[in-house]
């Protein structure tokens, strides 16, 4: 795809989940929660039923919400369908519950089903939380048409407000652009998103949520592969601590509510516009995730270059993300490249540490797998940034690859050692 071509018509739009025409959600606080004052329960419901699609954790001890909204979706061989509204709760995962959770998980769906007008496998359900706590379904027969009836075009921010668990702010974003494709020629097209995620976050997919929504009109099987393609180059490439969560769950609706044209389909101009836009809103909503990891004062982000394919590329940069002598490094603010250079040979890539070159901030700090003098005062200067960018390039091949981590730092352990109580 020619990212150029569709630089200059994206353009930030406020709105998140519902910046897109078609979609209404409602964020409350339903009692999943203790505490009256966090949002714990949201909706999100198209104007009219729509396709959607869906990824998921590829955790064995995967949730009951996770089995049920896969099979909604037609299984793990499919992934998409037509979908009438997303329910979330927050407060527990319902992970680890047996036959209890998965019958609380397909009650959700029929409860949710009965109040927006549809069939129970037109609903799409997520948790997150407590991992191994029942989770009462007497909640849901309150909150569902509490939140129902408190659904707005306005209701994006309160919807992702409620979907957090330790975030530290909601995570949304949108993007809107004007396609020239044929067919769709000066058609606004929007796409918006939510998202949580601060620990427990190593996605492999496809505790991460995440709804996207466009009122782009595309086809259910386009759809699920523009999701699946998106999910591999964005939210993938997140590690806040290698953990890979029980519930990760990346859902996408397509109201067609923009505008009167034909569906989108996959190898179409229409495609890949929709599809930058989409890795737009995902790109950003990944990094927030990173950023906002648990106790996390850093963004990182890794750069491999020079791999001998996309996966050795993709194993080196998370063998750097995620080394815990490289996260804390940057957390004491200390210029230690051969914390780099240890979590790159240890990862079984193939490269000859002759060939290897290291930057940190910007500043060449090794060379053909050799120092180089570096100012440490300026290091330190450039500490201060919000971000932090390792780049490496292993001098093996054409392959390169981006992971976005974070520090790691004493609030980390406070934040875990402390989650139940």
């Amino acid at each position: 795809m020619n990212t150029e071509l569709f630089d200059i018509k994206i353009r930030a739009v406020e709105g998140g989940v519902t910046a897109a025409a078609g979609f209404k959600a409602a964020g409350i606080h339903a009692g999943f929660r203790k505490n009256p004052e966090r949002l714990d329960y949201a909706l999100v419901v198209p104007d009219k039923p729509c396709p959607g699609a869906g990824v998921f954790t590829t955790n064995r001890f995967c949730a009951a919400p996770v089995q049920v909204s896969r099979a909604n979706l037609g299984g793990a061989d499919k992934g998409y369908g037509i979908i009438a509204g997303v329910s979330v709760n927050s407060g527990n995962a319902n992970a680890a519950t047996g036959e209890t959770g998965l019958a609380c998980a397909r009650e959700t769906c029929s409860i949710a089903s009965q109040v927006i007008g549809c069939e129970p496998q037109q609903v799409l359900v997520a948790s997150t939380g407590v991992i191994g706590q029942i989770l009462p379904i007497d909640t849901f027969e309150t909150a569902i048409p509490t939140a129902y009836e408190a659904l707005s075009a306005h209701g994006g921010a309160d919807a992702a407000r409620a979907i957090m668990t330790t975030d530290t702010h909601p995570k949304e974003y949108a993007v809107s652009y004007v396609s020239e494709a044929a067919g769709h020629e000066d058609n606004v097209y929007t796409v918006g998103g939510m998202c949580k995620g601060s620990g427990m976050i190593m996605p492999n997919m496809a505790t991460m949520i995440a709804v996207i929504t466009t009122d782009a009109s595309v086809e259910p099987a386009a759809l699920h592969a523009l999701l699946l393609s998106t999910v591999k180059q964005t939210f993938n490439k997140v590690t806040v601590d290698s953990d890979t969560s029980t519930n990760d769950t990346c859902i996408m609706l397509a109201s067609g509510a923009a505008a009167d044209a034909e569906p989108i389909v996959e190898g179409s101009d229409a495609f890949d516009e929709l599809a930058f836009a989409v890795h737009e809103v995902c790109e950003s909503l990944a990094r927030n995730i990173a950023a906002d990891g648990e106790g996390a004062s850093k963004l990182v982000t890794v750069n491999v270059t020079g791999a001998v394919n996309d996966e050795e590329a993709d194993i080196a940069a998370r063998a750097v993300a995620n080394s815990p002598l490289v996260k804390t490094c940057i957390a004491g603010h200390d210029c230690n490249w051969g914390r780099v250079a240890m979590a790159l040979g240890k990862c079984g890539v193939r490269f000859d540490q002759e060939d290897v070159s290291i930057d940190m901030m910007g500043m060449p700090v090794c060379r053909d797998g050799l120092t180089v003098p570096f100012d440490e005062d300026e290091a330190l200067r450039r500490f201060e940034a919000p971000e932090i960018v390792i780049s490496a390039d292993l001098g093996a091949g054409d392959a390169a690859t981006t992971v976005w981590t974070c520090d790691l730092t004493h609030e980390y352990i406070s934040i875990n050692g402390d989650y139940r109580s």
